[in-house]
């Protein structure tokens, strides 16, 4: 017999009830359950950050969280940036700045920018980007671009 739990969690602002087996990681939950596949997964292991969600507001590891462990949380994909079909200034500003290539790592940098730059206050200098951006992983861009956009959503956002 599986062990399995409900689960209630808020993702992107809509209410989820759903049954999981205790073994089934949050990024699995996220994908395959409940279809927002914009969280991928990559090294399994917690190093590569593509799978970065925010947690009640916090970066986290989907791949090292069990889905049980999200019940009762607010957890916010890459899904939950756009407003519709209007991208977030985050995702214009990595756009415009070249801070994608193949795509695979973005959502995690994305989740992990934003939730580094909604403590900023003022605008961060290049040193200190790309020390909070090293947490993740890409292997296309050369982090340049990621970094160049994360600032100019500070500078932007500062007024």
């Amino acid at each position: 017999m599986k062990d399995i739990h409900l689960i209630a969690l808020t993702v992107n602002g809509k209410a989820h009830e759903i049954v999981v087996e205790s073994r089934r990681t949050l990024a699995d939950v996220l994908r395959h359950d409940l279809g927002y596949t914009g969280t991928h997964i990559g090294c399994e292991h917690g190093i590569c950050g593509a799978c970065t969600v925010l947690l009640d507001g916090q970066p986290v590891r989907a791949c090292l969280i069990f889905g049980v462990q999200a019940d009762g949380c607010d957890v916010r994909t890459v899904e939950g940036l756009a407003d519709g079909e209007e991208l977030s200034d985050l995702q214009k500003a990595f756009s415009r700045c070249h801070g994608l290539q193949c795509g695979f790592c973005t959502p995690g940098f994305l989740m992990l920018s934003e939730a580094y730059l909604s403590e900023q206050d003022g605008v961060p200098d290049e040193s200190e980007v790309r020390e909070v951006m090293a947490a993740n992983i890409c292997r296309c861009t050369g982090y340049q671009g990621i970094v160049k956009a994360v600032r100019q959503v500070a500078e932007e956002r500062a007024g």
